[in-house]
């Protein structure tokens, strides 16, 4: 399964709010796909990454 919860903990962590996010360049559709963990292409990841100047890793988590 896949998990953004590591997205949020980020944003937090950068003082980055979701409208931010929007002002950004980040869709309010992409936010909604990542508040209820449906899936994203991974130039989204790369786009999300650029943004918030982190690694994947700080995004996305895959629990079994």
């Amino acid at each position: 399964m896949i998990d953004y919860s590591p997205l949020w903990k980020t944003m937090e962590e950068k003082d980055i709010s979701q409208y931010k996010m929007i002002e950004l360049g980040i869709d309010r559709r992409v936010l909604d796909s990542l508040r209820k963990n449906k899936n994203i292409t991974l130039l989204t990841v790369e786009k999300l990454c650029k943004v918030l100047d982190c690694e994947p890793n700080d995004i996305v988590k895959f629990i079994d």
